[in-house]
């Protein structure tokens, strides 16, 4: 697992299961780290778990829009919620924005082409190099799977992202490993997401993916006009030097 730059505040969206996990070894990890857990499970700061970082009851998905909109969702976000938090934020934030945003089901043609394929109630597919439960402190070996010992069939968030279906363009939000099983990214690789979303002249199949397992969503956005803020975070291209 490669080691990334230490961070100086962390947001965890959802205090279950995976959201202690989240909590105990980033802050073992990371114990200079401002730690902020948000759930809407009322009263679940006063559990002794959450004692010394910031708790905050509301809907996560909410508060990250709230957040970004804010410029103040941290350093690191960590989805911790049993949803596609990349997706359901992207929707939420482009309605707000007056966009028009319509669910489509993930077309076969991509279910056909990624490993052991896994349909959602509600069109999504879930990816993964695994048929077995993982560790759920897997450190990401950068080679191998950890549980065969062998190369991974493919390295999912560039595979997802070299997908071409037809009429559909491929975003994926890299996961990257913060601590052993937990990943997260950074606020402007949402905005990189949003802005490629709006760019397209296709329908997206947005995925968040790590090297092993992915969720994918489908959406058309009706306007594909997409505002200044946008555009700046579509990553530049460097100019071509003149002979």
């Amino acid at each position: 697992m490669k080691k990334t730059a230490s961070p100086s505040r962390l947001l965890i969206l959802g205090a279950g299961r995976f959201g202690r996990l989240a909590l105990q070894r980033l802050g073992r990890r990371h114990p200079d780290a401002a730690i902020t857990v948000v759930d809407q499970a009322p009263g679940f700061g006063r559990d002794p778990a959450f004692r010394g970082c910031e708790t905050v009851e509301a809907d996560g998905v909410d508060y990250l829009v709230e957040a970004m909109q804010a410029k103040t969702a941290a350093d690191w976000i960590v989805p911790a919620m049993p949803i596609h938090v990349a997706w359901r934020w992207m929707k939420k934030d482009l309605i707000a924005a007056g966009r028009r945003v319509v669910d489509l089901p993930v077309p076969e043609a991509a279910a056909a082409r990624v490993p052991h394929p896994l349909r959602g109630d509600h069109g999504q597919l879930y990816a993964s190099n695994a048929d077995f439960i993982c560790p759920d402190d897997c450190p990401e070996p950068e080679r191998f799977c950890t549980v065969t010992g062998k190369p991974r069939p493919v390295v999912m968030f560039a595979h997802l992202a070299a997908l071409r279906i037809p009429g559909f363009a491929a975003v994926v939000v890299r996961s990257r490993q913060l601590a052993p099983g937990v990943g997260g990214y950074r606020p402007a690789e949402l905005r990189q997401a949003q802005a490629a979303a709006l760019a397209a002249a296709d329908a997206v199949l947005l995925a968040t993916a790590c090297k092993c397992h992915a969720v994918i969503d489908a959406f058309r956005i009706d306007s594909q006009y997409a505002p200044s803020w946008a555009w700046e975070a579509l990553p530049r291209k460097r100019e071509q030097q003149k002979p």
